[in-house]
């Protein structure tokens, strides 16, 4: 049984930063990864940026990739998502997402959301022009 609450979220004009916390609660569940999915109205659910526990390995999606960064310390259970040179177009919900069956690559989690086995509740960021 996993627990996920994010914090951080906000309203931040295009090229500013913002860093999503997300704390885990993990009451006799081991995840083998976690990451971070996002929302846009009208859209699918699409994962942005993940990471495999067992090796620390990464992945970002392609608009993401070089801007946002994921951080996960394992001893106080958190992960983090910094966001840099923010864009209009990365608004929308951002959720903390984790999986606690078996993972042997990262892709398989951040490419399809049905693999994803609990969520938080969602932060909005909002970016303005």
């Amino acid at each position: 049984q996993l627990q996920l609450a994010e914090s951080g979220g906000g309203s931040v004009q295009s090229g500013g930063s913002l860093t999503l916390s997300c704390s885990i609660s993990a009451i006799g569940s081991h995840y083998s990864g976690i990451g971070w999915f996002r929302q846009a109205p009208g859209k699918a659910r699409e994962g942005v940026a993940c990471l495999r526990t067992a090796i620390s390995a990464t992945l970002y999606s392609d608009p993401v990739e070089g801007r946002f960064t994921i951080t996960w310390d394992g001893a106080k259970n958190m992960v983090y998502l910094q966001m840099d040179n923010l864009r209009p177009e990365d608004t929308g919900v951002y959720y903390c997402a984790a999986r606690i069956r078996a993972l042997f690559v990262v892709h398989d989690m951040c490419e399809d959301a049905n693999e994803i086995d609990y969520w938080g509740q969602g932060t909005q960021v909002t970016v303005s022009s």
